[in-house]
This record gives C-alpha cells, sequence and structure tokens, in this order.
C-alpha cells in the first residue's frame, strides 16, 4: 500500500522549476547564455500543466470516490 497518493500536478511544477533551474545553472557557469525572460514562459507554462493535472486528478479521485460510496450505500446486506 503506498503511504500517499500520487500527485501528477506536483511531478509536472517540479519537472519544470527543475528544468528552469538547470537553465539558469548552466546560464551562471558560462555553457551557454540565457536572456533573463526566457524562462518565464517555462515556469508559468508548467505551472498551469501542474494545475490542470491537480485539477484533472482531484476530479477523478472525487468521482471514484462518489461512486464507491454510492455502491456502498446500495449493496444488500447479506448475513
Amino acid at each position: 500500500m503506498l503511504r500517499h497518493d500520487f500527485q501528477p500536478g506536483r511531478l509536472i511544477a517540479g519537472f519544470f522549476l527543475t528544468l528552469t533551474g538547470i537553465i539558469y545553472a548552466g546560464d551562471a557557469g558560462g555553457l551557454w547564455e540565457t536572456p533573463w525572460f526566457a524562462v518565464i514562459p517555462l515556469v508559468t507554462g508548467g505551472l498551469c500543466l501542474a494545475a490542470v493535472a491537480g485539477t484533472v486528478t482531484h476530479a477523478i479521485r472525487h468521482r471514484r470516490k462518489k461512486l464507491a460510496s454510492r455502491e456502498t450505500r446500495e449493496a444488500p446486506m447479506q448475513s
């Protein structure tokens, strides 16, 4: 059994923020030249994708929980 629920929104947000950090680290190390505004679309796009993934995940879990509670209420009692 898992210790916690898988949260794909946090995974996506972490990936894009890590990618942004790698881009800035490469620029600071002199490997390439990155303009300061180049990562704004990367961060905002990643956070938007994370929000969509989190919303979809929440909706799916809420629906499953609702269906499971309905099935337990409608199940006939066995003796």
